[in-house]
């Protein structure tokens, strides 16, 4: 063949793949990176990735976790991988649920002078949101809601659950589930599908009957709450919500939020942190018209489980306080995490401050902490998902 025709023949195999090249779609960036901007520095960031197995028991923190006077934290429970949500059952039956590792629901069930850590439910995706309520179970993947009867004498098997709704939209941004329930009504939140977008019916709170019927709204523009309780005097619901991600390292606040009246809106995706119109979806839009946070708590603190300390053994000052797990950043360079508490106002706002810090070291993190448990000798249970373990304050002096 004449060179000419050769190199022609080699060219328009280059254009063609080219070509080819140029009309595949680029990869969909996952939900998390949106808005992401493209200076180096951001473009390192991402989740902080799961530990595929659990801190073994003598590679704790808990020997560095710093509380007031006179608590002490001792390791209650290791090797829970992916530990979440907590939840008492009968007798000394603690549940745990995980979400993107273990798929696993286990319990914690005592064993002569130690405790055996048993799966009780395995292969479940997302299973995050658990509940326990007269002998029975409630589970929340990202998919559907389920109840599990008489658990406490069906650890070692289940059976098949009943299914009490199957609408959930599923996904992956912000989909797992947390659940409370409260005078007969069970309690969850459906996420923002994304970090930043026209949510539609997700980004809200809802309840139902326990029986799955009868859903309705109970708050608006809530991007992502992952912990919430009712505070025993008031009866209102309090909850943590994770603010907007890329707007800068410094803003938005997570929030702190109550919900003082029905059809209230928290501004997603419309304003942040009660003050700051969002670049895209603000026009138009004024932060006055919006339910104004409680507190702030801290940029892009990861805020997730919510619990109003209900025990004895602390100190009067605590009785009443709002538990508050910071589980801590991933978009931003400085990383922290602890555990804060808060005092209700009376005025719809509240007072917050560190209670125990130790998780971060060298600006990589130890541990995160997730959910609380009350237990009845008014102790303090904390669940630490990137650990892999279970937590327990005290009190004496």
């Amino acid at each position: 063949m004449p060179k000419t025709r050769s190199f022609c023949a080699a060219a328009a195999v280059l254009c063609a793949a080219m070509t080819a090249t140029a009309q595949q779609p680029p990869a969909e960036e996952p939900g998390w990176a949106k808005g992401r901007p493209k200076t180096e520095a951001a473009q390192r960031m991402a989740p902080v990735p799961a530990f595929p197995i659990p801190t073994s028991p003598d590679k704790l923190p808990t020997a560095k976790f710093k509380l007031p006077p006179g608590f002490k934290v001792e390791t209650w429970a290791s090797g829970v991988l992916d530990a979440r949500a907590l939840r008492q059952g009968a007798g000394d039956t603690v549940f745990v649920s995980s979400l993107f590792v273990a798929n696993k629901v286990y319990a914690v069930v005592p064993k002569g002078n130690t405790r055996e850590v048993k799966t009780v439910i395995d292969k479940m995706e997302k299973a995050a949101g658990i509940e326990y309520h007269k002998g029975a179970l409630y589970l929340a993947t990202h998919k559907q809601i389920m109840r599990y009867d008489g658990i406490d004498s069906k650890l070692d098997n289940p059976g098949a659950p009943v299914v009490l709704y199957d609408k959930l939209p599923g996904g992956e941004d912000h989909s797992w589930k947390y659940l409370r329930i409260h005078k007969d009504k069970l309690y969850f939140a459906i996420g923002a599908p994304c970090n930043i977008c026209d949510p539609g019916e997700y980004a809200k709170i809802y309840r139902m009957n326990l029986d799955g019927s009868g859903m309705e709204t109970v708050a608006s523009g809530v991007r992502n709450t992952v912990g919430f309780d009712f505070d025993p005097k008031t009866g209102r619901l309090w909850f943590t919500d994770n603010g907007r991600d890329w707007l800068s390292e410094e803003i938005p606040n997570d929030e702190l939020n109550v919900v003082s009246g029905p059809n209230q809106h928290f501004g997603y995706p419309y304003c942040h942190q009660g003050n700051i119109p969002d670049p895209e979806f603000g026009w138009g839009k004024s932060c006055s018209d919006y339910a104004k946070p409680a507190a702030f708590l801290g940029p892009h603190a990861g805020s997730l489980g919510l619990k109003f300390y209900t025990g004895k053994m602390f100190p009067a000052k605590y009785q009443g306080a709002m538990f508050i797990a910071r589980h801590g950043p991933w978009n931003r360079t400085v990383k922290y995490a602890d555990v804060s508490v808060a005092w209700p106002d009376g005025k719809g706002g509240a007072k917050v401050e560190p209670f125990m810090t130790g998780f971060v070291e060298n600006n990589t993190y130890l541990g995160r902490p997730v959910d609380f448990l009350v237990m009845k000798d008014g102790s303090l249970l904390v669940s630490d998902d990137h650990a892999g373990a279970i937590y327990r304050i005290s009190y004496g002096k």
